[in-house]
C-alpha cells in the first residue's frame, strides 16, 4: 500500500449500492464507512429499500452506513428517519438539506439530533446552508454534513476554499464531521485531506484507481504508449504513407 495512503487523515467511505462490490470494498482496511442514496439503489436494481438496507446492515454492522430518507413531507421525513436510525447502531440517518420545494428541514434536523439521532445531512452546496445546518445540530450528538464538493466543482467554482470555510463553520460542533462528497477523480482524496474534512465518499470506479497512488509517471507513460500501439495494431489499422 502507498505510503501516500497510508497517511491519509480523512477517512474514505465508499459510495453506492451493488451489493456484490459493497462487499468487496468491506474486506478493504481503507474503507472506513459506507454511503447511499435512492438514485444509487435505482440504478443498481434495488427494489425493497428496506430489504436491501437490512441486508447491508446484517453483512456490515462494524462500520458506519448511511440510509437515506425519501418522503417529500417534513413529518414524513421525521417519521421515516426514526425507522431508518433504529435498524441498526451504526446507521446515519440521511436528510437532505431541503424537500423538492426548497424548505429547510433544519425543525426535524434539530428535532432528532436532540433525539440523539446520528445525522448525514445531504445534497448540501453552500456556505449558507452549512452555517443553517450547523445551527440545528447538537454538539452532544455525532452527525456528518455532506457537501457536494464534486457538484459545486462541476459549476466552475473551485471547492477548496468553500470547502474549507465549512469546516470552520462546523468547529463549534465537536461530534460534526464535514464530509466531501462526490468527488470526481482520486486527487480529491487528497485535496479533503488537505483542507481538513473528516470524511470522503468515493464510488468505486474512482476507488478502484487507488493501486495508482505513488505510481512512477514515467512508468505510467510508457505503459500508456504501449496500450496505444496494442490498441492500434489490434484493429489493424493503416495509413498510407507512400513508403
Amino acid at each position: 500500500m502507498s505510503t501516500l495512503l497510508n497517511e491519509l487523515r480523512v477517512k474514505i467511505f465508499a459510495d453506492g449500492a451493488d451489493m456484490t462490490s459493497i462487499l468487496k470494498l468491506y474486506a478493504n482496511p481503507l474503507v472506513r464507512g459506507f454511503t447511499t442514496n435512492p438514485t444509487l439503489m435505482r440504478k443498481a436494481g434495488v427494489s425493497d429499500y428496506e430489504a436491501f438496507a437490512r441486508q447491508v446492515l446484517e453483512k456490515i454492522s462494524d462500520r458506519p452506513v448511511s440510509f437515506e430518507v425519501f418522503s417529500d413531507d417534513l413529518d414524513d421525513m421525521l417519521a421515516q428517519a426514526r425507522a431508518i436510525a433504529a435498524w441498526g447502531d451504526n446507521v446515519n440517518v440521511k436528510i437532505p438539506v431541503t424537500n423538492t420545494k426548497g424548505e429547510f428541514t433544519g425543525p426535524i434536523l434539530r428535532t432528532l439530533a436532540e433525539e440523539g439521532v446520528v445525522l448525514n445531512v445531504t445534497a448540501i452546496m453552500t456556505e449558507e446552508q452549512v452555517a443553517r445546518v450547523a445551527e440545528c445540530l447538537s454538539p452532544a450528538t455525532p452527525a456528518i454534513v455532506s457537501v457536494f464538493a464534486g457538484r459545486i466543482a462541476d459549476t466552475g467554482i473551485d471547492p477548496m476554499p468553500v470547502m474549507a470555510r465549512c469546516r470552520e463553520l462546523l468547529a463549534g460542533l465537536p461530534k460534526a464531521e464535514l464530509l466531501w462528497a462526490s468527488p470526481r477523480e482520486l486527487l480529491n482524496i487528497f485535496q479533503a485531506d488537505a483542507i481538513g474534512c473528516h470524511i470522503i465518499t468515493v464510488a468505486p470506479d474512482v476507488l478502484g484507481k487507488l493501486g495508482l497512488v505513488g505510481k512512477n509517471l514515467d512508468e505510467f507513460s510508457l505503459e500508456t504508449v504501449k496500450m496505444f500501439y496494442s490498441d492500434a495494431t489490434a484493429a489493424a489499422y493503416s495509413i498510407s504513407t507512400g513508403r
